[in-house]
């Protein structure tokens, strides 16, 4: 499958979905693009999965009668996400066109460690 990252997708990503052709939205010169005008120029260019961390596009969309699958991240961050590779690449195996997935890869969390009151 060709796959398109999204802007807000890491790059590591590219590596580690092996029997796909990744490549990332930017490289391809759809840096920029709004949602609809991004999916409209990924299917022009023959992409088959849009991989975003955008979680209102299913809202934002109607995916009726499109060529392109669009599978959402839970989070974007590469220590996260890297963790949940399996399951975003099962996600990318079984996209069908016009369908919208959501991959739950739990969210960011800032370590919340105990202010030294000495620095205060």
């Amino acid at each position: 499958m060709r796959v398109l990252l999204d802007e807000n997708m890491p790059h590591q990503l590219r590596a580690h979905l092996p029997g796909h052709e990744v490549s990332t939205a930017v490289y391809v010169g759809f840096g920029g693009f709004k949602n609809g005008e991004l999916l409209k120029a990924a299917e022009d260019a023959g992409y088959d999965v849009l991989l975003t961390g955008d979680l209102s596009l299913e809202y934002q969309q109607n995916l009726t009668g499109r060529k392109i699958a669009i599978v959402s991240l839970s989070a974007n961050s590469w220590r996260i996400v890297q963790n949940h590779i399996p399951a975003i690449a099962g996600a990318i195996g079984t996209a069908q066109s016009g369908s919208f997935s959501r991959v739950d890869c739990g969210k960011y969390k800032p370590s919340k460690k105990p202010r030294d009151p000495a620095q205060h």
